[in-house]
């Protein structure tokens, strides 16, 4: 996966990694030739005294000198630009995957776990791609180049060469092995402590509520601690790492000196020759330390290039249909034919047999206890998933053969949990109709009784909104979000429970005011308050996912027991308060 990911978000890039591959060349080039005119400086300068030929050669390794540096800036000013593009390209392509995910698809891969594969693990493939870039030809040429080099300075030493390098390879390839399921685990390990501080940071209303900081202090030590011991033992590894190369490194330095030492007293190598050896040998294993780093990378980028193939391999459970169809009628008109669903793992379903019809300009309440399936039920119609079985129908087409964006003009959904992006109450409210004008704005805040609060600081629709809309009461949340979908203008309005936070009198004056919006619009509500939905033109009272009594609010009086106990129980509580 490693190696596809790289070769599918390169090729936009490949004139600028051919430039670094050149200058990468022409870098090591030089850097393998200074030693070689470092050797007839000493051999053939300095033994004759011939100082001439010292200046014309100093020269020429200045300027082979000065020539690697250009080469070595360029190729790193290169390298690093193609590197950041890929590693874009490559979020991009991530954040716009999951962008198209369903809600099915986010939970079956967790919220922190799709933060983590978008942030960190693209970060250690676009981090593998700058060293690449930057030792892909430095590394190999730098090392068969050297090996080269050092065997026509002498033949006789290159034994050093061949016990060296190998044991070098040896070291390091034992110590990739043991850090491959060690990356594998660290990443986990961050998915877990992200996904523990994500809920604290969300639920910190709800710790604070219950003083339950110590035990979520406790959740995080426990996940911080996992990731700790993971992290010493990857660094563990890499203490040995360095020691091992370092000894290789003087050990054949040494050796280099004492044999090549002895020859140089015998006669059979010349000083120069000996010092341009060293330098090779040297080079080699550099060169070979270089690959160690590259391949300290591979281990972990290896396990993130896999994480990030498992977002991008997706295909989402809800598809675009090939061949979207039209509606001949833009009224608004609500259907569901023999409805089930049943959310993926789940032993049984969640609805089941659902039918009914929700005309234009009138209003369908749902109702019933916690867990019934309300939620569910709304959700279907915007395609937050996909039916089990039977059909969702919007102004006669199923749902599954229309486009979203055909679906979202015409239906606007206020969630049970309302959420505000940051930026203004202009930009919010701007969410679904980009070109919507002051005057709509200012009008949907009135019919959601949310103009006075809006006007009420100098800022107006200019005011700031923090993440979630964190910095506003639940009651302004929910009329800015309702807000939100007036501005739309849709033929099918879905509230979720979207009155919950509102108090009586405003709840009131909300309904009413949304009567007026919405006489040609279908309305359909989720609602526990019973007086919330009292004058709906239907009700649907369901109870463990399927309707167990349909009717008006006096109808249900009447007729319905289940409905009975809801407003009973609504009643006694009011009297108890």
């Amino acid at each position: 996966m490693l190696v596809t990911l790289i070769r599918r978000y390169s090729k936009p890039y490949l004139p600028q990694i051919l430039a670094v591959l050149i200058f990468q060349l022409a870098s090591t080039i030089a850097t393998l030739y200074l030693p070689s005119l470092n050797a007839k400086i000493i051999d053939e300068g300095v033994s004759r005294g011939d100082t001439d030929f010292i200046w014309r050669t100093g020269a020429l390794m200045l300027a082979v000198a000065f020539g690697q540096v250009l080469t070595a800036i360029a190729a790193v000013y290169f390298g690093a630009r193609t590197a950041m593009a890929i590693g874009r390209d490559l979020r991009r392509s991530v954040y716009r995957q999951v962008s198209g995910f369903s809600a099915q698809d986010v939970n079956r891969f967790g919220a922190p776990t799709l933060i983590t594969r978008g942030t960190n693990d693209v970060q250690q493939v676009q981090m593998l791609v700058l060293m690449g870039l930057n030792f892909m030809v430095a590394t190999p040429i730098m090392c068969i180049g050297g090996i080269i080099m050092a065997l026509r300075e002498d033949l006789s030493l290159s034994w050093l060469v061949w016990v060296s390098v190998p044991i070098l390879i040896a070291v390091v390839g034992y110590l990739v092995v043991r850090l491959m399921p060690l990356f594998r685990s660290m990443q986990k390990k961050i998915d877990s402590i992200n996904g523990v501080l994500r809920e604290q940071i969300i639920g910190i209303r709800v710790v604070r509520a219950f003083v339950r900081e110590p035990y979520e202090a406790k959740r995080f030590g426990e996940a911080n601690r996992d990731l700790t011991e993971v992290s010493v033992k990857i660094g563990n590894l890499f203490v040995l790492m360095f020691p091992a190369i370092g000894m290789i490194l003087h050990l054949s330095t040494a050796a280099v000196l004492w044999f090549g030492g002895q020859r140089v007293d015998s006669g059979d190598m010349q000083v120069g020759a000996l010092t341009a050896f060293l330098q090779y040998l040297l080079q080699i294993l550099i060169a070979v330390m270089m690959g160690t780093f590259m391949a300290m990378m591979i281990p972990r980028a290896s396990v993130c290039a896999d994480r990030i193939g498992e977002v991008l391999d997706v295909e989402s459970s809800i598809h675009d249909p090939g061949s979207p169809v039209a509606p001949a009628e833009k009224k608004g008109r609500v259907e569901f034919r023999d409805v089930t669903f049943k959310y993926p793992g789940a032993e049984a379903p969640v609805l089941s047999n659902i039918s009914f019809t929700a005309e234009p300009g009138q209003t369908l309440a749902i109702i019933g206890s916690t867990g019934a399936g309300k939620s569910t039920l709304v959700s279907l119609l915007p395609r937050l998933y996909d039916v089990a079985s039977g059909e969702v129908l919007l102004d006669g087409v199923p749902v599954t053969e229309l486009d979203r964006a055909d679906i979202t003009s015409r239906v606007a959904a206020v969630p049970q949990k309302p959420y505000l992006f940051s930026g203004t109450i202009e930009h919010n409210l701007r969410f679904g109709k980009t070109d919507a004008t002051e005057e709509e704005l200012w009008d949907a805040l009135e019919t959601a009784q949310a103009k006075d609060f809006v006007q009420e600081k100098s800022s107006g629709l200019n005011r700031r909104v923090a993440q979630g809309g964190t910095n506003v009461s639940g009651g302004q949340r929910q009329r800015l979000c309702i807000a939100r979908a007036l501005v739309t203008k849709p033929k099918v309005y879905l509230f979720d429970d979207s009155f919950s936070a509102l108090d009586v009198a405003t709840d009131s004056r909300l309904r009413k005011a949304l009567r007026e919006k919405t006489q040609d619009a279908t309305v359909i509500i989720v609602a526990q308050r019973v007086s919330t939905i009292a004058d709906a033109d239907q009700i649907l009272v369901l109870d463990n996912g399927r309707i167990v009594d349909r009717g008006t609010h006096e109808e249900l009086l009447e007729t319905s027991p289940t409905y009975q106990e809801i407003v009973e129980s609504q009643l006694a509580a009011e009297e108890v308060a």
